[in-house]
């Protein structure tokens, strides 16, 4: 891509073609806007461009995750399952981009290096590959919060010399497992899915195991004419639901807590939700489940019998059964006969804590119990989530302050939006921006930032930025409320799976109903001490 294929100037420009990206630039560009996206990658999709690996798969209902501000665009694409894979994903984003005639507007293969604010004409000057040189009055950020995978430090990573590639980075064409001795490292919620995905190729798989996770069923199926049927003509009762939902799910909460019920009565609960689908577990299991130690117990104790009756190993069991944090104390993953692949006698698992990895060689990995050699190498060892992305793209705003230094202690920001001194400078969907399903908090944030931009057209203003004072009420929220979340510190919402990075809290622990509060106030303030 060279500079002359590019508009040099424009009004809105937006870094990333993933689900938060693509709707801020048909925002932008409704409005009447000059518009351009620049994208690393050669395809739109964000985390469904870049994670290919094999079993990738939603654990969000595929229709609640879509757009939702066009029925047309809602109807025209039928989902083939309830939790849609890879590939549908991928290939419903190319959809919404062509419909909505947004191609145009694209530049792919065009990785930001760098991002300067220009106190004099108030504009961000933008560098990607290649020469691309953009100035831009607004820019908007939508980098995602999953986008820089991380590896393990362990010595001679780049040594080895088969074929290794981390679930975040997966290349365009298969990989191939067929007779392979398979290496999974990681069994967060890309690692319990790659196991089953690749086990009837595989002469064997070995699972590196740091931490055992609460993996529970993700009871997908497919969806039929019937299904489609009702999801069209219930299209405004979804929305409505969805835009009502303080989680962004259709899920409904539970009133009922765990000992209210009997123990018979609670154990068929349990037996219910154990096969409900996805993040039902979540929000509509007993009220309490979350809030006290006593109802998490019983939930993860029926958990941990599941997975004794799944897993024939008994010691191989007792591994896969967390002991360090409760029901979601960490990011819950969801799966499809995960436990069950413990019971092929290709499959072994190890546990890092008692054999932990020295060394990657030319031919495997050696740990303290000696060397094992693989023909492919599966890094699925998670991302540096939140900021990661943000901080690596040298954005640069008012005096040359360096984002990575203002974040140097953890994020500061206004609702997962905007910071104080990058002037015109959004970045939704971002650290401190969610806590359920990532594309309603999203779509909250896009109408936000695109309202506001239009409002200053309208009224003459040329510089956005959140006033210092409202920044740090939002992050004393942030901090007042992260001590009653179900995530421990050994979570990676708060950095702890990133060497050196600091810990803090990076999801919204007020969730949506505290969003939508801080959006309102600043909206019905007409954007009071923001606008200059």
């Amino acid at each position: 891509m060279t500079e002359s294929t590019v508009d040099n100037d424009v009004d809105v420009l937006v870094i990333g073609a993933g689900v938060t990206g693509i709707h801020q630039l048909y925002r932008a560009r409704e409005a009447g806007f000059s518009v351009r996206l620049l994208e690393a990658g050669d395809g739109v999709g964000g985390v469904w461009y870049w994670n290919r690996y094999p079993g990738a798969r939603l654990d969000s209902e595929s229709y609640t995750y879509g757009y939702l501000f066009s029925r047309e665009l809602f109807e025209g694409w039928e989902w083939q399952e309830r939790f849609a894979g890879q590939p549908e994903n991928e290939g419903y984003f190319n959809y919404a981009v062509d419909k909505l005639d947004l191609r145009r507007h694209i530049t792919f293969g065009a990785r930001v290096t760098s991002a300067v604010f220009d106190e004099g004409s108030s504009t961000w000057v933008v560098r990607a590959g290649d020469g691309i040189e953009v100035r831009t009055r607004f820019l908007i950020a939508a980098t995602g919060v999953l986008s820089i995978p991380v590896f393990p430090k362990v010595p001679g990573r780049e040594t080895f010399k088969g074929v290794a590639h981390h679930t975040g980075q997966w290349p365009d064409e298969p990989v191939d497992f067929r007779g392979k001795r398979v290496a999974v490292v990681g069994t967060g919620s890309s690692g319990v899915q790659v196991v089953p995905a690749i086990l009837d190729d595989v002469a064997s798989l070995t699972v590196y195991q740091r931490s055992a996770n609460w993996c529970t069923p993700l009871s997908n199926t497919p969806l039929t004419d019937e299904h489609h049927a009702l999801l069209k003509a219930g299209f405004e009762g979804i929305r409505e639901r969805l835009d009502a939902s303080q989680s962004g799910f259709l899920h409904q909460p539970r009133e009922r807590k765990a000992f209210e019920d009997g123990e018979d009565e609670r154990r068929a609960f349990y037996e219910k939700m154990w096969t409900s689908p996805g993040f039902s577990k979540v929000i509509s299991n007993y009220a309490d489940t979350l809030t006290d130690k006593q109802a998490n117990d019983a939930w993860c104790a029926f958990m941990a019998g599941k997975i004794r009756e799944l897993v024939r190993d008994p010691a191989t069991a007792e591994k896969l059964i967390p002991r360090d944090h409760g029901w979601a104390g960490k990011r819950p993953p969801f799966v499809t006969g995960y436990f069950e692949s413990f019971n092929d006698p290709k499959v072994s698992l190890v546990d890092l804590r008692e054999t932990p990895i020295t060394r990657v060689t030319e031919t495997g990995i050696e740990t303290v119990g000696g060397l094992q050699e693989f023909d492919v190498i599966v890094w699925a060892s998670g991302f540096d989530f939140g900021t990661g992305a943000l901080t690596r793209i040298g954005i640069r705003g008012r005096d040359g302050l360096a984002l990575e230094e203002y974040w140097a202690d953890g994020p500061s920001t206004f609702m997962g939006v905007m910071c104080h001194g990058f002037p015109n400078f959004f970045f939704p969907a971002g650290p401190h921006g969610a806590a359920g399903n990532n594309p309603r908090y999203g779509e909250d944030q896009v109408n936000f930032v695109a309202d506001m931009l239009e409002y200053m057209r309208e009224h003459g203003h040329t510089v956005a930025e959140v006033p210092a004072e409202a920044e740090k009420t939002w992050n004393q929220m942030v901090a007042d409320l992260a001590v009653h979340s179900s995530f421990g510190e050994h979570s990676y919402f708060y950095g702890s799976n990133v060497e050196g990075k600091p810990r803090s809290f990076l999801l919204n622990p007020g969730g949506r109903p505290i969003l939508r509060k801080f959006l309102a106030e600043v909206t019905e303030g007409r954007y009071a001490g923001f606008l200059a």
